[in-house]
């Protein structure tokens, strides 16, 4: 499907129009800003603790906060937590999170003012990752009584002015759709569009829609789909956007920043919350930053720009190019760095900028202006630098005629995505193969908005298939931060793996360990395993089906106990958590050993 069949400009900033939804006293898509939230972690049956950190988060900015109910009792707490927070002045709209369990759904919606529900098992059985064939007949039935239960639940959401989120997670579809649809973005949207249709027939629009995975690009791909799905079938209900599992620390901004402002740039979202593996409060500064960032892109100047024919929005694929120094022709991304000391090979840069040049392998290659393009001789590998908003058509037929260029673009426009976007779709249509390199410069006292702005920037570039390689400058800060942001980068794109990645829940009240803790333990000791995807999950409402993407997963199964897993496999379980890390360790190890012999 092209991006001509979406109401999507690749180009120039819009928000995308949805109907606006009433959470409480807060009013959320339609005209209004995107709204920033975060989740607790405390047990709702903690009146008191979650009270605290309900404002925590709205002290940092939070606009809604949503706590899990487990069951009934903490649906009903709800109402304790409620008053408590507006007897302390604290008025944020308060969200349930229900899983596994219809009826407590019906519960929360008397106390909280919107309900998540998961499509992957409100009344569909728990996922058991195992092939069950389904007749016609017998899908059709399922979706008949999926309509009859969700229906009378809308019913009571209408009765208490109450909004529903519908919330699929990646990692929690259920067997009925994987029957038919298999592990795809499709089964994921179909699972959403299932419960979508119905609060369409039943006349109600106070929903709010999400689609999560922890893999980065399939988040983009897929809320991408959606975003197509719903509009042909006239459906435009607020988009809630994160990437889920994302981890902590600088990895977990960084794909946050990459999968939520991907979607941003093109207008689609309408509340942000993301999930970080640490204190809840600590999510609202990043989500608002991002949010700030993209936002303030709106009203600029327009970009012109043609996008080119052979480009897919949803299933992007990378734009072909001739190799050029190692860049370009289907080869991982580069990174170009000023000079930095880096004790690992495999995080050091590519290409050293120093003195209008680029160096590599002892080796010393120029950085051209366009008007001196006259001296390269017609056999010289270099380093074209290209400002994307005064390129001409003599400029771009001079490129064609140059086998040894690789281009550098960068943009000072308000949207430098559109405008960078816009000179590689020319490139396209033009027929243009020199591979591409973006460059781009920031003014940033904090690496913490480094680290956003850039993955913001750049990420969607690389989902696109766009860049052949990055170049991240800002003068203030060190040089090794630099260099591990676009590492970072690359590595939550997908497009470069070059360390161990950690696919890491936030943690709530359904968390069975120190969350936080054991995340910090397991890296220390699995962080030099490079390409290796470990999952480290509070509970098993996704676990299993989020970690399908790992190698390894570390699940709380219960209270002191947590189970192992090799892909989806559990592999141990109920093991105490004192043993659980050093078993780990040792799985691994002894995979790796029986590989090796």
């Amino acid at each position: 499907m092209s991006t001509k069949q979406i109401d999507v400009n690749l180009f120039n900033y819009s928000r995308r129009k949805s109907v606006a939804v009433k959470v409480g006293n807060l009013m959320l898509g339609g005209d209004n800003p995107v709204r920033v939230q975060s989740m607790t972690n405390t047990s709702t049956m903690d009146t008191e603790g979650s009270v605290a950190q309900i404002m925590r988060i709205v002290e940092r900015g939070g606009e809604l906060v949503r706590l899990t109910t487990q069951g009934s009792r903490e649906a009903m707490n709800l109402a304790a937590i409620k008053a408590a927070a507006t007897a302390a002045g604290c008025g944020v709209p308060l969200v349930a999170d229900v899983h596994f369990n219809a009826s407590v759904a019906d519960v929360a919606a008397q106390y909280a003012d919107k309900v998540r529900v998961n499509p992957g098992n409100y009344v569909d059985t728990a996922r058991t990752f195992k092939h069950i064939e389904y007749t016609d007949e017998e899908y059709a039935q399922e979706l008949e009584r999926l309509g009859e239960r969700f229906s009378a639940f809308i019913a009571l959401c209408k009765k208490e002015g109450k909004a529903i989120r519908v919330g699929v997670n990646h990692g929690s579809l259920s067997d009925r759709i994987m029957s038919r649809y298999g592990d795809t973005p499709e089964g994921v949207v179909e699972s959403c569009m299932e419960f979508l249709r119905i609060c369409k027939r039943e006349n109600f629009d106070n929903v709010v829609v999400s689609i999560k995975t922890s893999n980065t690009p399939v988040m983009v791909t897929t809320v991408r789909l959606l975003n197509s799905v719903m509009a042909s079938e006239g459906i435009f209900y607020p988009l809630h956007l994160g990437v889920t599992e994302a981890g902590d620390a600088e990895d977990g901004r960084i794909k946050s920043a990459v999968g939520i402002g991907a979607l941003l740039a093109d207008g689609i979202g309408d509340t942000v919350r993301v999930s970080l593996a640490e204190a809840p409060e600590n999510e609202i500064p990043v989500a608002k930053e991002l949010v700030d960032y993209i936002s303030s892109r709106a009203g600029h100047n327009p970009v012109q720009g043609e996008v080119a024919a052979s480009f897919d929005y949803i299933n992007p694929k990378r734009r072909a190019t001739r190799g050029v120094l190692g860049v370009g022709d289907g080869r991982v991304p580069v990174v170009v760095c000023a000079p930095v000391e880096c004790a690992n090979p495999d995080l050091a840069p590519d290409f050293v900028a120093q003195d209008g040049a680029l160096s590599a392998a002892s080796s010393l290659y120029r950085l051209v202006e366009p008007d001196a393009l006259d001296g390269v001789a017609a056999d010289e590998k270099f380093f074209l630098q290209l400002n994307c908003g005064d390129v001409s058509a003599a400029l771009l037929e001079r490129i064609k005629s140059l086998p040894g260029c690789v281009v550098v673009a960068y943009s000072n426009h308000a949207n430098p995505v559109g405008e960078i976007r816009a000179l590689v779709h020319r490139f396209i249509n033009d027929g243009i193969t020199a591979p591409v390199i973006v460059r781009r410069a920031y003014a940033e006292a904090s690496v913490e908005s480094l680290r956003i702005k850039a993955a913001a920037d750049l990420g969607v570039l690389l989902i696109d298939g766009l860049a052949d390689g990055v170049w991240i400058e800002n003068p203030a800060l060190p040089a090794s931060d630099i260099n591990a942001i676009a590492f970072g980068i690359l590595q939550a794109t997908r497009s470069r793996i070059s360390k161990t990645e950690y696919i890491a829940c936030p943690g709530c009240g359904r968390t069975m360990y120190d969350l936080q803790g054991t995340l910090a333990k397991i890296k220390a000791a699995t962080g030099h395993l490079k390409g290796l995807k470990i999952g480290v999950m509070g509970c098993i409402v996704n676990g299993p089906g989020e970690m399908a993407d790992a190698d390894y997963g570390y699940v709380g199964a219960a209270r002191g106990k947590v189970s192992l897993y090799r892909k989806k496999e559990c592999v141990e379980k109920n093991i105490p958590e004192d043993e659980a890390i050093s078993r780990l360790l040792e799985l691994i190890e002894n995979d790796k050993n029986e590989l090796q012999g």
